[in-house]
């Protein structure tokens, strides 16, 4: 085993209630790191050779997991080996489960089912923030640095009160994805004094997010391409409710079809460096109730692609960003989205080579620290 790998792990013995939960801990993190079968609890304890001793305490022990001081020391250790803005990527994933009977599970939208028919799936929804690890040539290694499970409340039966009722919407509203997001940014926002920039996609560029930003905290996000865009007010009426938009900008999808000029910016992609054809506004204020700061718009042109040599030209489509620094560079805003990629290369490695959520686990603090402690074998590996 690498001695950088092992002087991480006993960094982490304090952490634990006793040697014997690290010691046993550590046999699990391993085993998980190496076990070419699946990430069952049997499946780890035989890739550890302990298939042949009492399980019992190996359950227990799940149960008290330390996660929190885990994601704490992980955290302090991508901040220390960075400099500048602390640049986390955010997205959520549903990890499938067997049990009918497992807290917090339920039927989640599919998302490799087709565009015309939509599947489901049985399993848990979490939600994932990685910080990027930059290195000389552009690039930058996603590690994760916060896992938190964002179940649904169950629905009651059909003989519930209105009490019941009312309690289970309101539940239901707090338990929103973008919620939850919120506040694992605010808890984000406590571990350094730093500025934080926040990479996200569709799914959290909202006003939920948008306006309980923190101090300090930059938020890069897709929008759609018909977002609305206005000029900041300059100018204000002597009487009545004051202005919030000035007079009306292209949205982003004219300002990509329009006659003005492109901008060429070169950033560092997954195999190596490319001129990104781009066009820019800001400061602009978007129509996203409860955001009344301006923002900077970022349209992306498609880039074109050829299946094999001699090929036609192909495109991907184009993409539009937002920031809400209108002042970022802009080279830094396409470089840091593109970083971006690399939290969905974290959730490939996490399911289908690590196979996180696939033990077998009923009780309530288990399902939930058990696929939070593997994540945190493979940020530290």
């Amino acid at each position: 085993m690498s001695v950088h790998l092992e002087r991480h792990f006993e960094a982490l013995a304090p952490s634990f209630v006793s040697r014997r939960d690290f010691l046993r801990t550590r046999a699990h993190w391993l085993a998980g790191l190496v076990n070419l079968g699946r990430h069952t609890l049997t499946g780890t304890l035989t890739t550890a050779g302990q298939q042949h001793h009492d399980w019992s305490a190996d359950y227990r022990m799940l149960q008290r997991l330390p996660v929190d001081p885990l994601y704490a020391y992980l955290q302090q250790q991508t901040l220390a080996r960075t400099d500048g803005p602390w640049v986390v990527a955010i997205d959520d994933s549903c990890t499938r489960k067997t049990g009918r009977r497992i807290p917090g599970c339920g039927w989640r939208r599919d998302p490799l089912s087709p565009p015309f028919h939509v599947n489901f799936t049985w399993g848990q929804r979490v939600l994932q923030f990685s910080a990027a690890l930059p290195a000389s040539d552009g690039s930058a290694r996603l590690v994760p640095v916060d896992w938190t499970e964002a179940p649904l409340p169950r629905k009651p039966g059909r003989k519930a009160t209105q009490a019941q009722l009312e309690a289970y919407a309101e539940a239901r509203r707090q338990a929103n994805l973008n919620r939850v997001a919120a506040q694992r940014i605010a808890h984000l926002r406590t571990v350094t004094q730093r500025p934080i920039h926040f990479v996200v996609d569709g799914r959290f560029t909202n006003r939920t997010l948008l306006r309980e930003l923190p101090d300090a905290t930059v938020m890069i996000g897709r929008i759609r391409k018909d977002t609305k865009l206005y000029a900041p007010c300059a100018t204000q009426k002597a009487q009545g409710r004051p202005r919030r938009y000035g007079p009306v900008q292209p949205t982003p999808e004219q300002m990509r079809t329009d006659d003005s000029p492109w901008r060429e910016v070169p950033a560092r992609a997954t195999d190596g460096v490319h001129r990104f054809k781009v066009k820019t506004a800001g400061p602009v204020m978007a129509r996203i109730r409860g955001v009344p700061a301006a923002v900077r718009i970022v349209v992306i042109a498609p880039l074109g692609y050829r299946l094999r040599k001699g090929s036609r030209l192909l495109y991907r489509q184009p993409a539009y960003l937002l920031s809400t620094d209108a002042q970022m560079p802009l080279e830094q805003i396409l470089q840091e989205y593109l970083w971006r990629w690399d939290i969905e290369v974290n959730f490939r490695d996490e399911k289908c080579l690590l196979g996180v959520s696939e033990a077998q686990v009923r009780h309530p603090k288990a399902v939930q620290r058990q696929p939070a402690s593997a994540v945190a074998a493979y940020s530290l590996l």
